[in-house]
């Protein structure tokens, strides 16, 4: 019984080191950190500022960031396809922004290939100028916000709500009127001597 005790008080350390070695052994690099932004988180800026910055630890060569925007009013602010310009830095156009607090959310390929998804808010305000293009993104030609795809509704619901809710719609008018002929069909047929 002590000989079980001595074992159990020296491995038992030794297995929860290496556990938390085993858990805990991927390397810092392979996850890709917010370094700096433009707007910063919690930064004020003049509303109308019309690009956005974003710079990490490391991209995954060839992926860039995802970049969404929400603005005061809790509909999205459309933004454009951002461009790296290095492997570090990406840059996006966005609407110009509207007064009040924004929040900036991004999604990232770590370079062990994990998505990470983090977001923060800054606070655009009126009379203040609007940012001017960041210097890293003052050279690259942006593409242009969809202006159209976020912001159109559809008896109050989002594009892709309402044509999901409109597909649903026509397969149930057109099924219920297969249904509806089919069943005319079988009341038609004992009485008219009419066979399927």
């Amino acid at each position: 019984m002590r000989r079980l005790r001595l074992l159990t008080a020296t491995a038992g350390p030794a297995v929860l080191t290496g556990a938390l070695l085993l858990l805990g052994g991927a390397p810092a690099h392979a996850h890709t950190a917010l370094k700096d932004a433009d707007p910063a988180p919690g930064a004020t800026v003049g509303a109308g500022t019309e690009v956005v910055r974003l710079t990490f630890d490391n991209l995954t060569s060839g992926i860039a960031p995802e970049i969404r925007m929400i603005g005061p009013d809790g509909k999205e602010i459309p933004v454009g396809e951002p461009v790296v310009t290095d492997a570090a830095t990406a840059c996006a156009a966005v609407s110009p922004l509207p007064e009040g607090v924004i929040t900036l959310s991004y999604s990232v390929t770590a370079g062990d290939g994990d998505a990470q998804t983090s977001a923060y808010q800054f606070e655009a305000a009126r009379g203040t100028k609007p940012a001017g293009t960041p210097p890293a993104c003052a050279d690259l030609s942006l593409p242009a916000p969809d202006m159209g795809g976020s912001e159109r509704t559809y008896v109050g619901l989002g594009r892709t709500t309402a044509t999901a809710a409109l597909g649903g719609a026509v397969v149930v008018l057109v099924g219920g009127g297969l249904l509806a002929a089919r069943a005319m069909r079988r009341r038609a047929s004992p009485e008219g001597g009419i066979e399927d």
